[in-house]
């Protein structure tokens, strides 16, 4: 595994401000130490999961999941292919972390990432869930540390998003602000309903 940390990829498309996911990388980065115990709960292709190993070193733990066969086996052959061997992608919805995760690590995880919406590249009809996306948020506040990080890049713009950003919408605003705080970052000036950046921060 290169000793290098890895950069969060800043810029957008178009050479702008930071997308979604690039915030949430941007906020990991800033926060994960070496050593380090993460989730990604929603592995997809592979890019965070092996970011987040790579910003955890060999002495950190990384447990991704995703429900998709493909998600799977495209996400170990990017971890095989980067030479990382301290994550582990498991076949399961994300929330089923609180369960594969291990006793030993619940309230010691540093960090949790979240990626909502479809796989890029498959069938757009297979998308998180709102259900099960709720109920993966509230495992994850139980099992992150404290003074760890959760990050959400939602779209609220495809079949389905916009009830899951309803649902999430009402489930942070419910947080108690002694136990958890939680920013957005959103564009503001466009008529499209854009990707946000949801950070929850898991107070000490």
């Amino acid at each position: 595994m290169s000793e290098s940390l890895p950069k969060a990829n800043l810029a957008s498309s178009t050479g702008g401000l930071p997308s979604a996911v690039g915030w949430a990388q941007l906020m990991m980065q800033d926060r994960l130490r070496p050593g380090d115990a993460v989730v990604d709960a929603t592995a997809g292709n592979g890019h965070d999961t092996l970011f987040l190993a790579r910003l955890v070193g060999e002495a950190g733990r990384v447990w991704a999941f995703d429900v998709q066969a493909a998600a799977v086996q495209e996400s170990r052959r990017r971890l095989d292919e980067a030479g990382v061997h301290n994550a582990t992608v498991i076949h399961a919805g994300h929330e089923t972390m609180s369960t594969h995760v291990p006793v030993a690590f619940h309230g010691r995880l540093s960090g949790i990432m979240f990626n909502l919406g479809y796989l890029p590249g498959s069938d757009k009809s297979v998308i998180t869930r709102t259900e099960t996306t709720i109920t993966a948020l509230i495992s994850a506040v139980e099992i992150l540390a404290p003074g760890g990080l959760l990050t959400l890049a939602v779209y609220p713009g495809h079949s389905g998003g916009a009830d899951e950003l309803r649902a999430i919408t009402e489930w942070a605003s419910a947080l108690s602000p002694s136990g958890c705080e939680v920013q957005v970052i959103r564009p503001i000036n466009r008529s499209a309903s854009p990707p946000e950046c949801w950070i929850v921060w898991k107070r000490d």
